[in-house]
């Protein structure tokens, strides 16, 4: 039996990692991630359940990097049946007056530029009865979110005019807001954060998958 073809932006931790093993029971992953000892660790789990993954150790921001990765793709399967989008990247909250322009760079080229440089590359593979997976985090306004909170504003704009170029005609895109969990990413932003009752990265992407699959 072939498996269809998963790929996962973000894939080395957190819910990009726990989507990642998910899919490995029903998907062939292509994991995409700069960490390369997180990518190998996720390997190993895959492979702990029987799960195949092809490492694909790589910076989203990196366009030749990202046109030679889906030039290989398209060679090797023809096309994607499920993509996942986790990679972000959050800058250090910080009051707009003092914030760092090259850390706001940073943030524009990964969560702006880079989500519509993948959808441009995607787009000819993904099959048109794929899915599309997107995570909106609202902080829109808050105090210290300026830079990463409108980014996302941004990502998740450019998210919703995908999905309805697609609406008549595949793939599905959806956004899901996900609960708060244990990430390195929210202990960034909130340190002195009570942790037990956040939900694991496994439990909300074993929830957020069962959603979009069986609705």
């Amino acid at each position: 039996m072939i498996k269809k073809i998963a790929l996962i932006t973000g894939a080395s931790r957190g819910l990009g990692a726990a989507l990642s093993e998910r899919l490995s029971e029903t998907h062939h992953i292509i994991a995409v991630a700069r960490t390369v000892g997180g990518l190998e660790d996720l390997d190993d789990r895959i492979k702990s359940k029987n799960g195949t993954a092809t490492l694909a150790p790589m910076d989203i921001t990196n366009r030749d990097a990202m046109s030679q990765l889906f030039t290989s793709i398209f060679e090797k399967w023809g096309t994607i049946d499920f993509w996942g989008h986790t990679a972000i990247h959050a800058p250090p909250l910080s009051p707009l007056s003092t914030i760092d322009l090259g850390d706001l760079d940073k943030t524009i080229s990964t969560n702006i530029t880079a989500t519509a440089l993948l959808i441009n590359f995607i787009s000819p593979i993904i099959s048109k009865e794929g899915n599309a997976l997107f995570f909106d985090d609202p902080c829109n306004g808050k105090k210290f979110f300026g830079a990463y909170g409108s980014s996302k504003i941004a990502q998740m704009s450019l998210v919703q005019s995908w999905a309805n170029e697609c609406k008549n005609f595949g793939p599905n895109i959806t956004v899901f807001k996900p609960a708060p969990m244990k990430t390195a990413l929210r202990a960034r932003f909130f340190p002195g954060e009570n942790k037990e009752n956040l939900l694991s990265p496994k439990s909300e992407a074993k929830r957020v998958l069962a959603t979009l699959f069986n609705p």
